[in-house]
């Protein structure tokens, strides 16, 4: 049996603030088709094209989007999008360890010393933040993340501190100066700030930054990643993926040993 939690709007579709369907080991896609079934013809409309679903507390894009598996027991939140599917925070979870991540606006007034004053204030969050423009997407933060804490396991970083061996795999380089010059925090530039930790941490974090934090992912960084590491368009060609780009920066990120 799965738990649906229907937030805001959604619970006007079914007129309750939960539900509960009785099969299991099906994907968000099948859940969403289900729903739309259940949901009586002269209710209001659904719109799943802008609601952001969680299983179990993780924003279903974190996983696998609509292909996501949910299996008995599960608990899934449907929560309406108004402002068209963008999202401020994003929660990962990746072998054991809990990752929030937020976007900030860059301003005249933050730089370097911002993210030293942060890891002062709170001292069990790891902390790093990494230029908007050299993350890609979602999918390939969260392959990033997942490559720096494979390697803090298998006991491989590229650097003594996961939160260093990360801007490193963004940037490309196995100079520490060279990703801080490049990837690190710089006046006037969106950056995503990446937190591992406790909940209890991450949401003090998140609300002491929310009057700073804009939606992310909002502009595309094709054309300057492509720039950065002259990935020509031959090279994008040669990768058969839905994902070229993607792979590609994955991929060079996996071989920094």
């Amino acid at each position: 049996m799965i738990k649906v939690k229907l937030v805001g709007g959604a619970k006007k579709s079914f007129s309750k603030d939960e539900l509960e369907i009785e099969q299991s080991d099906i994907t968000i896609q099948e859940l969403i088709d289900l729903l739309l079934q259940l949901k009586s013809d002269d209710s209001p409309k659904l719109d799943t094209e802008n609601i952001l679903i969680a299983v179990n507390g993780v924003d279903s894009s974190a996983m696998d989007g609509k292909d996501t598996m949910i299996k008995n027991n599960d608990v899934v939140s449907i929560i309406p999008v108004i402002h068209g599917g963008a999202t401020k925070k994003l929660l990962y979870k990746i072998s054991s360890k809990q990752i929030q991540i937020i976007q900030i606006k860059g301003q005249k007034t933050i730089d370097v010393t911002f993210l030293d004053n942060l890891r002062k204030k709170f001292p069990k969050l790891q902390l790093q933040a990494v230029s908007s423009q050299f993350v890609l997407n979602n999918s390939h933060l969260k392959k990033i993340l997942s490559l720096s804490i494979e390697s803090e396991k298998k006991n491989i970083l590229i650097s003594k501190k996961l939160e260093t061996d990360i801007l490193m795999r963004f940037a490309l380089t196995k100079q520490i100066s060279a990703a801080i010059s490049s990837a690190g925090i710089k006046a006037k530039t969106d950056f995503i700030l990446i937190a591992i930790g406790n909940k209890k941490n991450l949401d003090s974090l998140s609300e002491e930054l929310s009057s700073i934090t804009i939606p992310l992912f909002s502009k595309n960084n094709d054309k300057f990643l492509k720039s950065c590491f002259k990935i020509s368009k031959k090279q994008i060609d040669s990768v058969y993926s839905k994902n070229p780009l993607e792979d590609i920066l994955v991929e060079k990120a996996a071989i920094l040993l």
